[in-house]
């Protein structure tokens, strides 16, 4: 059971206030009520971020993105029936109303649980050459370069050991025998890591072909050269919630024309708009990829993700989109090191 009144928020109060409740809480929801604190919605992550996807601005009202009918169960449903919504409905977290449609508690479906381990395997592609960092790379694997005082890769793993996650395959190729040597079986963390090792370049998705098990779940693959704070329990539930083969995290990324655009119709000139800004959702390099989506990757060729999301698509096969607001960072140039390095000083990484 779970008081409700930190979670409670208006139809009228706006998604930044949702994202704020939901952020601080431990339950991952907001219950939108009226005056009178009747249940008239409620609001996850995934709500949010598909609000997002549809170009919904985050000072806008909750009342655009909201569950208008929520599953809940009333005062008067024995345990064994909430249990039975909750686990029918694949659902975490059940409001319980008065008759009135009141709001008088929140139960939670593993309320008792307070850490619990993520079966999900996560894989790390660690085999770039990062060769636009230039003479850091020389001797070096950029996974290990450090970020503060610890290898980038050290910096993703813990994130992920963090939230849960304790089975990694580590994809390597460059310099493997230093990342090997590094990060080991994972003892050192109380973690499993195995590794499967490129002898050639097979990209983003290539490398997969050499998984040496099928998995049973849906795996996390993401770059060894990111930095980011994304809820990785979050996209795995927006995953199943969406019935997805496959789900890609995406960036919002922003370019400014740096001219005057002219719109014209034939010889005839119809406005001109001052350096107008440009927004596009960028891969963000981490995935979510269900079992059966592994098949179409074709063994030992280079393969790129764009690539295995082309193929899905093809065969109109449940594909996402998860949009990425948390911090994020490709480390991909010299300056993005050195901003990396500087953002770790600061507590921000």
């Amino acid at each position: 059971m779970k008081s409700i009144n930190r979670l409670l928020i208006s139809p009228h109060s706006s998604i930044m206030e949702a994202l704020f409740i939901i952020d601080k809480g431990s339950v991952q929801i907001a219950l939108v009520v009226d005056e009178e604190q009747r249940l008239i919605g409620t609001i996850t992550d995934g709500d949010i971020r598909r609000g997002i996807l549809r170009g919904i601005e985050l000072n806008s009202e909750v009342r655009l993105i909201m569950q208008s009918s929520p599953i809940v169960s009333t005062e008067d449903d024995s345990p064994e029936i909430v249990f039975a919504k909750m686990k029918n409905y694949h659902l975490k977290q059940i409001p319980i109303v008065d008759k009135l449609g009141k709001v008088v508690r929140l139960e939670l479906l593993d309320e008792m649980i307070k850490f619990k381990r993520n079966d999900n395997w996560v894989v790390l592609m660690a085999g770039g050459l990062g060769s636009r960092l230039g003479e850091l790379t020389k001797h070096c694997p950029k996974p290990l370069l450090k970020i503060g005082t610890k290898p980038i890769l050290e910096v993703i793993l813990e994130n992920f050991i963090a939230n849960g996650f304790y089975r990694f395959i580590i994809s390597v190729n460059y310099k493997a025998e230093m990342i090997m040597s590094y990060f080991g079986d994972g003892s050192r963390w109380g973690v499993e890591i195995l590794y499967v090792q490129e002898n050639k370049r097979l990209g983003t998705a290539g490398a997969l072909s050499l998984l040496p098990f099928l998995p049973d779940e849906p795996i996390i693959v993401m770059n060894g050269d990111l930095l980011t704070k994304v809820n990785f329990k979050q996209l795995l539930d927006f995953h199943i919630e969406t019935k997805s083969k496959a789900t890609m995290c995406v960036r919002e990324y922003e370019y400014q024309v740096p001219y005057g655009v002219v719109r014209v119709n034939n010889d005839r000139l119809e406005g001109i708009e001052e350096k107008p800004v440009q927004r596009f959702f960028i891969s963000g390099g981490i995935y979510v990829l269900s079992p059966d989506a592994l098949q179409y990757i074709p063994q030992d060729t280079f393969y790129d993700m764009p690539s295995l999301f082309d193929k899905l698509l093809q065969l109109e096969a449940a594909t996402s989109a998860f949009p990425i607001r948390e911090y994020w960072m490709d480390i991909g140039r010299l300056d993005d090191f050195e901003r990396a390095n500087s953002e770790y000083l600061q507590g921000i990484v």
